[in-house]
């Protein structure tokens, strides 16, 4: 019995061992980290979306209406804008955008439709766009007061 828990404990450091030896291989740099003016900084080369404007207020609306507005940018960087993915704060907002890249000097256009069915009173939800510049996510907000026909 003895034997049996001796080997198992030296497989157990051997196994060990060897995942050790594994890791260390795969170091990653931290220049980053110890550098963090690098990260912060555009090297002029790349993709930069301007917007027109980041907010939208839809003003009064009736209870049940689905309106829908656009939100105007130009990528005014060096290379192709690429824009990954348009994520809402709600499921009663959604984000259509540009699926192709939008070339430096290039405009497009982000639309965001709102539902206000079952919502009360004021509204706030935002967009974050995902896309290949620095910083990497930018914010949309669209704002609404919806009312009962009751208010209207």
């Amino acid at each position: 019995m003895k034997h049996v828990a001796s080997f198992c404990v030296v497989f157990m450091l051997c196994f060990f061992l060897a995942a050790c030896n594994n890791r260390s291989s795969h170091k990653i740099s931290g220049d980053l980290v110890t550098n963090p003016k690098s990260a912060t900084v555009n090297s002029g080369d790349e993709a930069i979306i301007t917007f027109e404007k980041t907010e939208h207020d839809f003003g009064k609306l009736l209870q049940g209406e689905v309106v829908t507005c656009s939100f105007h940018f130009t990528n005014t960087g060096k290379a192709p804008l690429i824009i990954s993915r348009v994520t809402t704060s709600c499921g009663c907002t959604v984000g259509e955008y540009p699926k192709e890249p939008i070339a430096p000097g290039d405009k497009g256009v982000i639309k965001a439709t709102y539902d206000s069915k079952g919502h009360h009173g004021f509204q706030s939800r935002t967009l974050t766009v995902a896309t290949n510049t620095n910083p990497a996510t930018n914010t949309l907000r669209i704002k609404a007061t919806v009312q009962t026909p009751d208010q209207f």
